[in-house]
């Protein structure tokens, strides 16, 4: 009998499969891990939009962590969509203990696009619980503007931001560089480590409207990475790697936006 390794997503739920938890599961299988999930919230919607959105009930989350907790050995988490601030607050007491091990915080605080998705007070939650108990945090250039309060725009201001970031408690920093100009040459993402060291990653940039998931295809995959017991430069370099791939070879699906192409991926990086 085949063991396999597990990891586990804390996500809400795309029902056109493109984001979410499904992207999540797509990148899991893709990297060659068992993934499970805890649903948050669920919304409906296609390639054109979302047109309604559902929150989970606080007593039927924490019923899935403590579900996954009595059976399985999970080696690393990440989060995707928390929707508000008593979803936060109960996410952070499970992971607090680190029973599903290293925590890949993917905010979902602002869309790629700028579009703020959570309220002040969820916000502030989020700051004082979970961002402490980041292995590593992976905000869009527009998450890490808000987290930060700088443009970001030198690279003194991106290692002054992840820096700030680390006293605010994450041990590494991924700042995700911008990707929505389409005159740019390439997207340049930002990594510090909890030594000191950082690393500037970059893919060129390919313009296409197939790019649903590709937030949560990166963290999922530095997830992957993390619970196979790879350290966090490798596994961020992994899935900088895959994450391009998908990008690079769109699929069509849907009628608008569309999914990035896990499979792809998946047959071009070991």
């Amino acid at each position: 009998m085949t063991e396999f390794i597990e990891a586990l997503t804390i996500a809400g739920h795309d029902s056109d499969g493109s984001a979410g938890m499904p992207a999540d599961l797509h990148a899991f299988y893709a990297r060659g891990v068992y993934g499970m999930g805890v649903l948050t919230a669920a919304v409906a919607g296609n390639s054109k939009g979302i047109f309604s959105q559902q929150v989970m009930p606080l007593d039927f989350i924490e019923a899935q962590f403590k579900a996954l907790h009595d059976d399985f050995k999970v080696k690393a988490c990440k989060t995707g969509m928390l929707a508000n601030k008593d979803v936060i607050r109960l996410v952070a007491e499970n992971l607090t203990d680190q029973r599903f091990g290293a925590v890949v915080l993917d905010p979902v605080i602002i869309t790629k696009h700028g579009a703020t998705l959570l309220d002040d007070d969820a916000y502030q939650t989020f700051l004082q619980t979970l961002l402490p108990l980041a292995t590593i945090v992976t905000p869009n250039f527009y998450e890490a503007q808000k987290l930060t309060g700088l443009s970001l725009q030198t690279p003194h201001e991106r290692l002054e931001g992840a820096r700030y970031l680390q006293r605010l408690g994450a041990k590494n920093v991924l700042l995700k560089g911008r990707h929505d100009r389409s005159d740019q040459k390439e997207v340049s993402d930002f990594l510090l480590l909890e030594d000191g060291s950082t690393y500037t990653l970059s893919k060129p940039y390919f313009a296409t409207s197939r790019v649903n998931g590709t937030g949560d295809t990166l963290s999922a995959v530095i997830t992957a990475e993390l619970a196979k017991g790879r350290d966090v430069l490798s596994s961020v370099k992994i899935a900088k790697d895959f994450t391009y791939e998908a990008i690079c070879h769109p699929i069509q699906v849907g009628t608008k936006f569309g999914p990035i192409n896990h499979a792809a991926a998946q047959k071009r990086i070991n």
